[in-house]
């Protein structure tokens, strides 16, 4: 039994929630306005409210904003419909605990949520998303951008909408995809993933859609596509920017519709798949750059979850070690002075990075000692801040002025580090830093002809011989596309 607040415009609503409410012993106060909600919340104590995202006279995100301000123990779940999932989510990042769309097709599902607010549902709930996480290999840690993440993965898991994962390779974007499914109702039906970049256009639209017998040289017999084999399941699309335009056009029609055509097949079929895409690329700029469909990407981004970088969140870092400890069943550990030097990496293959270095030093440390030095670390993490690397993304300006002279030499130092190096490295992560040296020349040159020009833009641009625009983009301002 509780004091609950109901804040829509539509008068229908309010009548349903009261009967429903009160019903179940709980007292409601209705409201049908912005006017009506500040009135209500001065005069009342509340426990629970639900509140529309769109009112004749106010925006439910500020309502709810000045709920949690006046009242930040109330629990409040925000209403919406189909085309405005987007703010819902929005809401649920400024401290609502829930979203339900209109019209209330199951009530059962709402009732079940009222009683969980209603209770200390939440808190029984919150560990068993930990717990689904750690089992998963989906490890948070202490920062706070990752418990957030998760917080509102674990909130649209139930909800039947599309999902994009951003984040850089290596951060673990089919993991949390696995995590969103198993905290799904789905979680009983196929998972299934595909990576968009590593089959051809043609094997992949077979693979997604199936293909009929004879429909091109080696289709010796029918096969199901994923979209049948995962129907009312979950399909991983990763690497979702690498597939080609034409096989775009077909997913979209899947999205759009539920329905697909197999390759060389004449029959419309249908399917309830739940999609989840993922990329390292940022798909906006993808459109921009006219390489990925502008429509297809509002289908897929209903929710957009973006992983941090583990150079974001080092302070985890003694957490994940411990965690593929454990993983790896292991009685070593690492010294202190070694994850210290670990923390002065720029890790750009982000946590299976880490997952790889930790395992090569127990693989080499077995045996001879009990606790891992950095004499175990690959030499690309004994050379301290090679290759350009950082400590922390964040910057200062005075750090990032920082004698170019000196720069180069650790840079250098770095590469002949690697370059003798006989173990095996990731040219990857090389080629990566030969890119950052490029932005960290051209932005010192960009620097130190500011300085001279007493921070005149036009002037140091026609003197390096580049437009004002270029300047901007190699100073990181926002808004600065060079290509533009």
């Amino acid at each position: 039994m509780g004091n609950i607040l109901v804040i829509d415009d539509e008068r229908e609503v309010g009548t349903f929630f009261q009967h429903l409410l009160e019903g179940r012993g709980n007292k409601v106060k209705l409201g049908f306005s912005g006017e009506d909600f500040f009135q209500l919340i001065q005069q009342y104590k509340f426990d629970l409210a639900f509140i529309d995202v769109k009112l004749p006279d106010a925006n439910g995100l500020n309502l709810l904003k000045q709920l949690k301000r006046s009242c930040p123990s109330c629990k409040a779940v925000v209403m919406t419909g189909y085309s405005t999932v987007k703010t819902a989510v929005e809401a649920i990042k400024h401290g609502a605990n829930d979203y339900i769309e209109k019209p209330f097709d199951d009530i059962e599902q709402l009732e079940r949520l009222i009683d969980e607010l209603l209770s200390d549902g939440p808190l029984s709930s919150q560990d068993d998303m930990y717990k689904l996480a750690e089992t998963l290999g989906f490890i948070v840690g202490t920062n706070k951008e990752m418990n957030d993440l998760l917080k509102l993965a674990y909130k649209i898991a139930k909800k039947n909408v599309n999902v994009l994962i951003e984040g850089e390779t290596g951060t673990g974007k089919e993991v949390l995809a696995h995590f969103i499914h198993n905290a799904s109702m789905r979680y009983e039906q196929p998972f299934i993933g595909v990576n968009c970049g590593a089959v051809s256009e043609t094997l992949l639209e077979s693979e997604l859609f199936g293909h009929e017998k004879g429909a091109f040289t080696g289709a010796v017999k029918e096969k199901k596509g994923i979209f049948e084999i995962a129907n009312r399941g979950t399909l991983f699309l990763d690497e979702i920017g690498e597939a080609s335009l034409a096989t775009q056009v077909k997913l979209l029609r899947v999205l759009e519709t539920g329905e697909y055509i197999r390759v060389g097949g004449e029959t419309i079929r249908k399917t309830n798949t739940r999609i989840i895409a993922a990329s390292h690329v940022n798909l906006a700029k993808a459109v921009e750059e006219k390489t990925f469909r502008e429509d297809l990407l509002y289908r897929l981004d209903v929710v957009k979850l973006t992983i941090p970088p583990l150079r974001e969140r080092l302070e985890d870092l003694p957490i994940l070690i411990d965690y593929f400890l454990k993983k790896l069943n292991t009685p070593l550990s690492f010294s202190e002075d070694c994850i210290s030097r670990m923390k002065q990496y720029h890790w750009p293959g982000n946590v299976r990075e880490l997952y790889n270095v930790v395992k090569r030093a127990i693989t080499l440390a077995e045996g001879e000692t009990e606790v891992i030095t950095v004499d175990y670390l690959p030499e690309k993490l004994k050379v301290p801040l090679h290759l350009g690397q950082v400590s922390n993304n964040k910057r200062s300006t005075k750090d990032e002025v920082e004698d170019l002279e000196a720069y180069l030499q650790k840079w250098m130092n770095g590469v002949l580090a690697l370059w003798k190096n006989s173990d095996r490295l990731d040219l990857e992560q090389v080629i990566s830093s030969v890119k950052e040296l490029e932005t960290k020349i051209g932005r010192s040159f960009v620097m130190k002809m500011l300085k001279e020009t007493l921070g005149n833009r036009k002037e140091a641009a026609e003197r390096l011989n580049i437009s004002v625009r270029t300047l901007r983009y190699l100073l990181k301002e926002k808004g600065a596309d060079p290509k533009a």
